[in-house]
């Protein structure tokens, strides 16, 4: 018998930020596949609050006891391309209602006709995330909510710190200013203070 062909999935996602919702879809997905990319990416469409770095450094953080997950960061480019090049067999997605596979669908078949080599893999959501966005989780954070059932411990802070701190939204790519570089490097220490305490 030939030995089992590695099975290698990308998750892909704005992640802004990462939330209860996204933890479960991405484990979910690590006990499927034998290597799982979880793929920051940049959406035209969206203004996000944290840079493509600073949700790396969040996902990196509440996915550190997983062996098989790496994060990375797509910008620039297409994520069916992104796919073959990893050489990738899967894109894993979450669903949470009818419009979320809509939309989904619709990504789904353009990526399977740019790139055949891939199928699509959606999972549902678990019942008490269905209605869990990161946009709800911003809404509740910039009003001064609780969101400690919404995202990991390990990332509460500093997604409170920044919402309380700025009202201005971050860019979602790009060259960072050096304004931009401090916060990033601001972020990243205060994810390793909180390891240490």
């Amino acid at each position: 018998m030939s030995e089992k062909t590695r099975r290698v999935a990308v998750c892909p996602g704005s992640f802004d930020p990462v939330t209860y919702g996204h933890l479960d879809i991405i484990s979910r997905a690590a006990k499927l596949f034998d290597k799982v990319i979880v793929l920051v990416s940049a959406n035209l469409e969206k203004h996000p609050v944290f840079t493509l770095t600073e949700r790396l450094l969040m996902i990196e953080k509440v996915t550190k006891d997983f062996d098989n997950i790496v994060i990375d960061i797509l910008e620039d480019e297409l994520l069916a391309d992104y796919v073959r090049r990893v050489g990738a067999d899967a894109i894993v997605k979450g669903l949470r209602a009818v419009t979320d596979f809509e939309y989904e669908f619709q990504m789904a078949l353009g990526n399977k006709k740019l790139f055949p080599g891939a199928e699509t893999v959606f999972l549902t959501t678990s019942a008490e995330n269905m209605y869990l966005s990161s946009s709800i989780v911003r809404q509740i954070a910039a009003l001064g909510g609780d969101i400690s059932s919404f995202v990991p411990a390990e990332v509460q802070n500093v997604i409170l710190e920044r919402l309380h701190r700025t009202k201005s939204k971050s860019p979602a790519g790009g060259a960072a200013s050096p304004q931009e570089l401090r916060q990033v490097q601001q972020f990243a220490n205060a994810i390793r203070k909180e390891e240490s305490e």
